[in-house]
């Protein structure tokens, strides 16, 4: 059993590094079982499609960053200090990638939906739904701040939408430039969107 799991953990560790440094499409199960260091029978033991094992490194990764992403987004700091949180913890973590290769690696669920969200229904839904997932963190936090008289936007939902989106739109364009600094922006935009009204402890970021 403990060597069948090492097998299947070395396949879903090679591919997720080959995703996000060649994309999905031009891979093959040959080389991804190369990289692995495993016989290609080991891949169709694990997984009955490359599409499959796409899918089971997205979970993985969601499944870590929601944990990320729920630690950042509660708590007992203001909302706005935590959603300032979430931006810099995912600054940090592309500039932490970007040390250890030399390049931004992004965001794996933005690189496979620019890439496979036309080509493989099964993996699209799954990113919808991840990303719809985002948006209910991100929008329980906005909608607690208005609450606090913190935001003025009325539509929480989309203001959500617009704060993910932002998001995600600089960490792609943080990966085109390979230049970290350009998530910089990302909290004056952010409190640009909903017409943020921060204490000086958000302000300041303590």
């Amino acid at each position: 059993m403990g060597r069948t799991s090492d097998a299947r953990r070395k396949i879903l560790d090679a591919a997720r590094s080959l995703i996000e440094e060649r994309g999905y499409s031009a891979l093959g199960v040959a080389e991804i079982c190369k990289a692995a260091g495993v016989p290609k029978g080991s891949f169709y033991y694990f997984f009955e499609s490359k599409e499959a094992l796409a899918l089971a490194v997205v979970d993985e990764h969601w499944a870590a960053q929601k944990r990320d992403w729920t630690q950042a987004l509660t708590g007992d700091a203001e909302p706005l200090w935590r959603l300032r949180r979430l931006f810099e913890e995912t600054e940090a973590g592309q500039r932490a990638v970007q040390l250890g290769c030399g390049t931004v690696a992004g965001c794996l669920f933005g690189n496979l939906t620019l890439e496979l969200s036309n080509q493989t229904e099964a993996v699209r839904e799954r990113l919808q739904e991840i990303f719809d997932a985002q948006v209910d963190m991100v929008e329980s936090v906005i909608a607690e701040a208005r609450e606090r008289g913190d935001v003025g936007v009325t539509d929480t939902r989309e203001a959500a939408r617009a704060v993910v989106a932002q998001l995600e739109g600089q960490v792609m364009f943080a990966k085109l430039y390979n230049n970290t600094d350009r998530l910089g922006p990302l909290w004056p935009n952010c409190l640009a969107l909903l017409g943020g009204r921060p204490t000086q402890e958000a302000v300041a970021g303590v």
